[in-house]
């Protein structure tokens, strides 16, 4: 969200922006509505004081309000444009890929815009702020401002530079506080013509960083948004600077250098460009392709430019429009530069770059550069036509300041002692004698007349005191009504003094400075940095006291009349009755409606934005530009204590006076030559510095000192305590005690507080007050300023004593939350412990106490260097804070360190045991803690390492700087909340009591006796060391109770037994820790007694230890009966939880099985909403089934009643409403319908109609029905998994009316309302209960619910492992396990069933037997195709026999059906052995299922009779991570399955056929392979080969078949000569030649035994004979041929004759001679036919 800032009138009106692109982005910035009314140091309250967060923008107009808190905690990522990404962030900008970065974050602008934006839309006064903190981050800062109209001027800003403070190192080594806008030095301006591809501002951040790392000093296209394009920043000039540390290993170069920069082309901003040439030392022109417009421009940069540098990075190959001849080697020389002028860059990085121009500037600073300051830089561009910042305001300011300030050259002491009277002496003694008679009167004395007297005389002669010529201007000055000039007047104010004094200083501390070079006429360096050149005392610009001031143009006066400024003459050295009466009021001359808004003030009311609020500031808020001013930047330098401090110049405003001043402040160029060292010294301060603060203090002793004598008085001097509020509302300190003179003005405090109280309600004057305590060295004002913006005078620098006051209001939301309306601020400067002044050192610890006993929470600031003098630093505090105890006003201690040292951190430890100690309540604290328990406040420790540690502004801030402030401001707002808010009245009374105790040094402790203090804090330290180890023993304790109690196990939720051991435990706990206390205490007294030091002083530190004692008893017992019930509670509830869970476990677990099987059965995958829906069902269940622990739960009667009570009021039914008195009640009877139910006409209609039964009986039913209906309408609620709800009785109530609206009868409001109470009393009961179960273990109920999510995530992730693993292991199962089962069953099946067959049947003994049987078969079969499918198939025949012998013998035997349930069970039993096998040691790991898969199979394998296919476990399918145990049962499961399923399908009927197919070997294959015999076929006829014996060579056939038998393909003449064919049997076989005929034969078939014994056999048998006369004509026709000629003989051969010739065959067979014999005769009859044919 962005920041809403206040408004604030500006001194003069602008336009409105022309250029719409720029008037839309200050719009898009939110910054529109400051043009007219600029922001002002005011709101930097909102933007960061009240801020405890450093939140990324999350919107554009975020942006601003960023910038500026980011700028406050010096963050280096405060330019940064970036938002976070959210919704509509960036609609109103440019959101093209352009104009966004990717990633988290998205740049909105241009990081220059941004800076240009807010700069644009801030007053001077933030503007000066802002360039400070910029200055301290090293951020360049702007110049030269552009205009948003682009008719008007650029502006000058040299007001912001004004407060830039810095030092630098002299020549002796010494430090120089310098302010940067009057310091003469070398300015380096960087501007560049033409395209250039080369980032300038990187070159220069690299030239700036000298040789240390580079820091973004100026904005760079690198940075985020840096590439997105300028709206508002073309044209602005950006100054930086390179200040020298002192260290030549770090500095670039060796005298500090600004160096400015010109965004955008030059060519387009001609008005800076020309004054940049003739501001600077020395001019950078970065050349890109320059074109003849670019040439002549740089032509006039050379005659005007003291030094010219280019930077040649041109491009002629790739720009046709560049000037030929003008780039390159050429430039030089058409210039007429000098040699060593151009730089050329094209093909140099930017380091390169910044190397070389290092170089050059390095050879012209010691003696080529002129020195040149800002202040004479402003005064050239009034001359060349730009706006400078400084008007007509700040210049009337500035005579005012010249003339208050004349008689200060005499010397401070002088100046304070003419012009300053009342501060001196008088003030002082005054103290001494009202200290001397406080102490006389609490001695009981009288008052010494001597010191009466002296008190007289000085009454007289303030009596006739006349106001000085310097107080009249000064108080004139605050006194008018412009607020800007009079913020113009403050600020000068301490410009100017402080100035003049480091000047002074200077000179004191080292006159040599102002001394020439003898030896070359030459200046010292330091004279430079003062005087420039010329080594002028005066600058010759400067306003002197006596400067006339000339009206500018019309277009430059002021606007409004609000702002001008009444003149009224005054003489000086009136007294106070002739002081002018000029009264506030005297504005509402110049307009009616701020006379209004004053007549409002009076009335402690204001106006803004048209509505009347509460005032926050005590002059008008809107005619102001700066309210507070203490949120100005720092005018003064941030050295630390231990250096010494030397002069700088007059600041000077600018003013438009001729060229010749100008050229004057141009001074020539001058060699300087400073050998720059650090030289530390110790801090002295001057006693009779002057500050803002005496000038003030001078007021307040005005009305002071003149306030006892009313003659004296006047109406001015009465109105001095509202001109004092107005400045504490407008953010400048008022001091609350003198440090000086130890005094407190306690009738101006009082006036001033007065006054405040009149102008604010009385609900709106609570106050916190918060304290920072520190010594002179600790920096306690910077620290104010970095965490609150608050400018306190600043006492490290000068001899600033005292206590200083200031206030903020709180806004409305912080208001409500602090519970108090203001903020009071109080800074302690000047405190010295280690002063060797004993009047010092007295008036020290005075200070030290008023500013400790006025705070709500006292910082206690730890310096850096706390080393040095930290056991006095420490004495000192706690002196103050026992004193401070003895008031009874002990604040809440809080511990800011500096750095952390190990001296710091050990001071800061003793303190925050000191503090701790101390803020314990002493005395009787019996009643108050009964009445309310005391928390001790705890004291917190932070470390901030602030910049004000940093001497020169070259050195950076700390990188945790802006986290520890914010942590530190956390710290502070807690610790105040903790705190009573007060008063004003009593704010004041406190102090009045304070003070007058540090008068009567009422104490029994003195003020300086710091051996006590340090007694007192040995003696801390002690008990810190007695406490921790009483902690450590009690922890001890309570862990061995712990013990106790986690030992009770399940009883541990019995409430009797649990609450009687915590009992016990809580009793043994307190006794225990009496027990030991009493030790410490006895330890703590005898320490007291032994200590020589504190011994004396027994009275005063016993109770406090006793108190301390007292507490630690208690905060101690309460700790332990505390954590005993959490201990004993998180027991219970961890038992609650762990019998919740395993309930939920147990509803899970059935609620996953039957998911799992539902998803396997339906092969659908479960979404998750269907799984929550599921969950939810377990989940309701639990929880109305679920046995909570009883506890306290409410009645809801209440609630109930008060609902009827409403519902009864809203029908107009208010005169029953007694009738609600009775819910509650036990109701037991039933509702009953009276009379009284019914009106008077209805009974008398009724009468006689059977004593109005009917009417009553009607209202009975609906009476019933209603209440059947509630009965359902509980029944319900009751279920729901949801706590009552009063929405049930309304809702209830609303049946009710619903139903009787429904019914037509004659009836009263009565009976609507017995109904309704009686139906409330039943709810009473029934929803109690309801009420009762959910009310049980609150605790538990809600952290289950909490748990609930994770609960569901669980389930689901339980689910889905479980759903895989199951489908794994069911794919396992299918995929391997099932065909590795049915394998081992039906492998051997096969045969099993070969060998039964041939055990069973004789034709399956031999090849022979079954060639026979298969013959025999064929001929009782008398089937012609099935002798063509023997002829033609014989295999496929023979298989097929086979396989009718197989099907018959498996439909006869019943064996195969046990013999694989047999099987199975082996199978299964060897792959569960397997399976647990590898589930050993695997309980509840997760393991990837694939390995142990594997190895589930090689189990398997290793028995020999087990096959397993594990080809599928390649793929990932089967590696998944899962709990293997898990796993092993998923796969058990579907093992037994599976087992179920194989043996009922056993059991059933099954079809051979499929029987057969299910076996891997097939029996009808194996027994073909068994009976086949030799596969040779006889080359004739194609009959088999009959002989039997293995690896026989030569074939032989029983039954040659005739040729007929067989096509003519498969008796082809080719493979058998033509004698041997079988011809037609009535060819004359005998006259054929045998023994050709076998020749022929055994040539062609060697292997055949085809020659018979006996001739005739070589013919067919009379098998094949009567199988061709039978089918001779089927034959013929399957061959497509004719017939064969069969002779006679043939046709008579019968079936019996062929049956027996078969028989005979094989019988013959068996009786032939062995196959080898048979070889041996073939081998003879091959050899004899071969020695025949040779």
């Amino acid at each position: 969200m962005s920041v809403k800032f206040p408004k604030r009138l500006s001194s003069k009106r602008r336009k409105p922006p022309k250029d719409n692109s720029k008037a839309e982005l200050l719009h898009n910035l939110g910054l529109d509505v400051f043009w007219n009314a600029p922001l002002d140091p005011a709101a930097m309250l909102d933007i960061n004081t009240w801020n405890l967060e450093n939140k990324a923008p999350q919107d554009p107009k975020d942006l601003p309000s960023a910038f500026l808190r980011r700028l406050w905690l010096l963050s280096q990522d405060a330019r940064s444009p970036c938002c976070k990404p959210s919704s509509d962030a960036l609609t109103s900008l440019d959101t093209s890929p352009e104009t966004l970065n990717g990633g988290e974050t998205q740049c909105a602008i241009n990081p220059l815009d941004l800076v240009s934006a807010v700069f644009m839309s801030a007053n001077p006064f933030l503007q000066q702020e802002m360039t400070v903190h910029m200055v301290q981050c090293q951020f360049a800062v702007p110049l030269v401002l552009p205009s948003v109209d682009p008719e008007e001027a650029s502006c000058f800003l040299l007001w912001p530079l004004r407060g830039v403070v810095s030092h630098l190192p002299e020549k002796n080594g010494k430090l120089q506080e310098v302010n940067l806008a009057s310091t003469h030095m070398p300015i380096v301006s960087c501007v560049k013509l033409g395209h250039c591809n080369v980032s300038k501002s990187k070159v220069l951040n690299h030239i700036i960083s000298g040789l240390k790392s580079c820091n973004d000093t100026f904005l760079h296209r690198g940075m985020d948004g840096g590439q997105l394009p300028r709206t508002l920043s073309n044209g602005l000039v950006e100054i930086g600077w390179h200040l020298p540390t002192g260290d030549t290993a770090r500095d670039g170069f060796p005298l500090p250098v600004a160096i400015s920069n010109l965004r955008g082309d030059a060519s387009k901003h001609e008005g800076c460009l020309n004054l940049l040439c003739q501001a600077s030392s020395a001019m950078i022109v970065f050349c890109g392709n320059l074109k003849e417009k670019d040439k002549q421009l740089l032509a006039s940069c050379r005659d005007i430019a003291s030094k010219l540098i280019l930077i040649d990075i041109s491009d002629t190959d790739k720009n046709e429009h560049s000037v030929v001849g003008f780039v390159g080697v050429n430039l030089e020389q058409d210039m007429g530069l000098p040699a060593g002028s151009v730089l050329q860059g094209e093909d140099l990085s930017e380091e390169e770059l910044a190397n070389g121009i290092n170089d050059i500037l390095k050879d012209l600073l010691p003696d080529k550069l002129k020195l040149v300051t800002l202040e004479a830089a402003a005064n050239l561009a009034v001359e060349l036509g730009l706006n400078v910042d400084e008007g007509t305001v700040c210049k009337k300011a500035m005579a005012k300041v010249e003339k208050v300030l004349e008689g200060l050259d005499e010397g401070s002491a002088q100046f304070r002692e003419k012009h300053l009277p009342l501060q001196g002496p008088w003030w002082s003694k005054l103290a001494e004698i009202e200290k001397m008679e406080s102490k006389q009167r609490k001695q009981g004395n009288q008052n010494d007349p001597q010191l009466q007297d002296e008190k007289r005389d000085i009454l007289a002669v303030l009596k006739n005191y006349k106001i000085t010529p310097v107080m009249k201007t000064f108080t004139d000055a605050l006194f008018t009504i412009d607020k800007v000039e009079r913020t113009y007047f403050l600020k000068w104010m301490k410009l100017r003094l402080q100035s003049k004094q480091t000047e002074k200083q200077r000179i004191q501390q080292d006159p040599s400075t102002w001394q020439t070079d003898k030896n070359n006429g030459m200046l010292e360096y330091s004279d430079y940095l003062t005087h420039g050149p010329d080594g002028d005392l005066e600058d010759t610009d400067s306003f002197s006291s006596d400067s006339t001031f000339e009206e500018e143009d019309s277009e430059e006066q002021l606007v409004d009349d609000e702002l001008q400024v009444s003149h009224q003459p005054c003489d000086n050295g009136q007294d106070l009755s002739s002081y002018g009466d000029i009264e506030p009021h005297s504005v509402s001359r110049l307009d009616p409606v701020i006379e209004e808004q004053f007549d409002l003030i009076s009335n402690g009311k204001e106006i803004q934005g048209g509505e009347t609020v509460s005032m926050s500031h005590c002059f008008d808020e809107q005619i102001s530009v700066s309210i507070f001013e203490n949120q100005n930047c720092h005018l003064e330098s941030q050295e630390n204590g231990a250096l010494s401090c030397h002069g700088t110049p007059e600041l000077t405003p600018v003013t438009p006076d001729s060229n010749s001043s100008t050229k004057q402040q141009m001074s020539p160029d001058v060699s300087v030559e400073p050998q720059l060292t650090w030289c530390l010294q110790t801090f002295e301060p001057e006693p009779f510095s002057l500050g803002l603060e005496h000038f003030l203090r001078e007021m307040g002793l005005i009305f002071e000192l003149t306030h006892n004598s009313r003659s004296s008085r006047n109406k001015k001097v009465s109105r001095l305590p509202s001109l004092a509020v107005d400045l504490l509302f407008y953010g400048v300190p008022l001091e609350l005690m003198d440090g000086d003179a130890s005094n407190i003005p306690i009738r101006w405090l009082g006036s001033i507080f007065a006054e405040l109280k009149r102008r604010l309600s009385q609900e709106h004057c609570k106050t916190r007050v918060l304290t920072n305590l520190g010594v002179h060295h600790a920096r306690n004002a910077e620290v104010l300023s970095s965490v609150f913006g608050v400018k306190f005078p600043e006492g490290g620098k000068i001899s600033t004593r005292g206590v200083y006051m200031g206030a903020l209001r709180l806004p409305d939301a912080l208001r409500m939350d602090m519970e108090c309306d203001f903020l009071l601020l109080i800074d302690v400067e000047g405190l010295c412990p280690a002063s060797k002044d004993n009047k010092t050192k007295i008036h020290d610890h005075e200070m030290a106490i008023v500013a400790a006993g006025l705070s709500n929470v006292l910082i206690q600031n730890i310096a850096s260097d706390a080393s040095s003098e930290l056991e006095t630093d420490i004495a000192f505090i706690v002196n103050a804070l026992l004193l401070v105890k003895e008031c009874g006003s002990m604040p809440n201690c809080q511990l800011l360190v500096q750095d952390e040292g190990i001296n710091t951190l050990l001071q800061a430890s003793q303190l925050k045991r000191v503090s701790e100690m101390l803020q314990t309540e002493t005395g009787d604290r019996g009643t108050h803690i009964a009445e309310q328990p005391t928390t001790k406040n705890i004291c917190c420790i932070t470390c901030v390492q602030g910049p004000w540690s940093n001497l020169s502004l070259s050195e950076p801030v700390e990188t945790q700087y802006s986290e520890a402030v914010l942590a530190l401001k956390k710290d502070l707002f807690g610790a105040l909340k903790k705190t009573t808010a007060t008063g004003l009245s009593e704010f004041m009374i406190n102090l009045s009591a304070i003070w007058d105790a540090v008068k009567e040094e009422s104490f029994s402790i003195g003020l300086q006796n710091t051996e006590i203090a340090l007694a007192f804090s040995i003696l801390c330290t002690k008990f810190s060391q007695w406490e921790t180890s009483f902690l450590e023993h009690m922890e001890s304790w309570i862990m061995r109770a712990g013990k106790k109690i986690f030992a009770t196990k399940e009883k541990a939720l019995d409430a009797e037994i649990q609450n009687n051991l915590l009992n016990e435990l809580k009793a043994e706990g307190r006794v225990e820790v009496k027990t030991e206390v009493d030790k410490l205490r006895s330890q703590a007294e005898a320490y007291l007694t032994k200590d020589d030091v504190l011994k004396e002083r027994t009275e005063t530190f016993k109770p406090i230890l006793m108190s301390n004692m007292v507490d630690l008893q208690e905060r101690v017992t309460e700790e332990i009966t505390q954590r005993l019930a959490t201990v004993g509670e998180s027991y219970c509830s961890s038992m609650q939880v762990k019998k919740f869970e395993t309930v939920l476990e147990i509803e899970q677990e059935s609620k996953l099985r039957a998911l799992v099987e539902n998803s396997i059965s339906t092969k659908l995958l479960l979404q998750d909403e269907k799984l929550e829906e599921e969950f939810e069902g377990v989940w309701s269940n639990i929880l109305s089934i679920f046995d909570f622990r009883p506890s306290e739960t409410d009645d809801i009667t209440a609630r109930v009643t008060e609902v009827l009570r409403l519902n009864l009021i809203s029908r107009g039914l208010l005169k029953h409403i007694l009738k609600i008195e009775v819910i509650g009640q036990n109701e037991t009877s039933s509702f009953q319908v009276y009379d009284e139910h019914f009106g008077y006409r209805s009974r008398l209609k009724h009468m006689f109609a059977d004593n109005n039964r009917l009417q009553r009986v009607e209202a009975q039913q609906v009476a019933c029905s209603v209440i059947e209906e509630y009965n359902h309408f509980v029944a319900e609620k009751s279920v729901l998994p949801a706590d009552f709800s009063e929405s049930y009785i309304t809702e209830m109530l609303g049946s009710v009316e619903k139903a009787l609206k429904e019914k037509c009868m004659a009836i009263k409001s009565t009976f609507e309302v017995d109904l309704k109470v009686y139906l409330c009393c039943l709810a009473c009961q029934d929803f109690q209960k309801v009420h009762d179960r959910f009310a049980k273990d609150t605790e538990l109920l809600t952290f289950i619910t909490a748990s609930k999510s994770s609960y569901l995530a669980k389930f689901i992730y339980r689910f889905r492992k479980r759903d895989q693993c199951q489908r794994v292991a069911q794919a396992f199962t299918s995929m391997i396990i099932k065909p590795t089962v049915l394998d081992y069953i039906y492998r051997p099946l096969g045969l099993r069933i070969v060998e039964e067959i041939q055990a069973k049947e004789q034709q399956y003994q031999s090849s022979c037997a079954f060639s026979q049987h298969l013959l025999e078969q064929l001929i009782h079969e008398d089937r012609f195709e099935s002798f063509l499918e023997y002829l033609l198939s014989c295999d496929r025949f023979r298989l097929s026999k086979i396989h009718e012998t197989v099907v018959a013998h498996l439909s006869e035997s019943p064996n195969s059906d046990k013999w694989r349930q047999q099987r199975l069970g082996e199978i299964v039993g060897k792959v569960a052995a397997a399976v647990s096998e590898t589930a050993e040691g695997t309980n509840g790991v997760l393991s990837d299922t694939k390995p142990l898969l594997e190895r589930v199979c090689l189990i398997l394998e290793s028995d020999g009779n087990v096959q397993v296919t594990r080809v599928s476990l390649d793929g990932p399918l089967f590696s998944i991570t899962t709990e293997w145990d898990r796993f092993v049962t998923c796969l058990m499961e579907l093992l037994a399955a599976m087992r179920l399923e194989l043996a009922q399908e056993f059991c059933q009927t099954v079809d051979v056929t499929q029987l057969l197919h299910c076996l891997p070997i097939q029996p009808h294959y194996s027994l073909l392979d068994r009976v086949r015999g030799c596969e040779k076929q006889c080359p004739l006829c194609r009959a088999p080969c009959e002989v039997q014996e293995k690896g026989h060579e030569v074939h032989s056939a029983l039954l040659h078949r005739p040729k007929d038998l067989l096509p003519y393909d498969l008796s082809s003449a080719c493979c058998r000569p033509e004698s041997m064919i079988l011809s037609n049997p009535g060819q004359n076989e005998d006259t054929q030649n045998p023994s050709v005929a076998c020749k022929d034969l055994l040539s062609l078939c060697p292997d055949w035994n085809i020659y018979p014994k006996d001739p005739d056999s070589q013919m067919p048998t009379a098998y094949w004979r009567y199988v061709l006369v039978r089918y001779n004509a089927e034959f013929a026709k399957e061959y497509e041929r004719e017939p064969a000629n069969i002779p006679e003989e043939w046709k008579k051969i019968t079936e019996e004759e062929a049956l027996h010739s078969l028989r005979e065959a094989f019988l013959n067979k068996k009786q032939d001679p062995p196959i080898d014999v048979m070889n041996c005769a073939m081998k003879a009859l091959k050899s004899e036919i071969h020695q025949r044919a040779m």
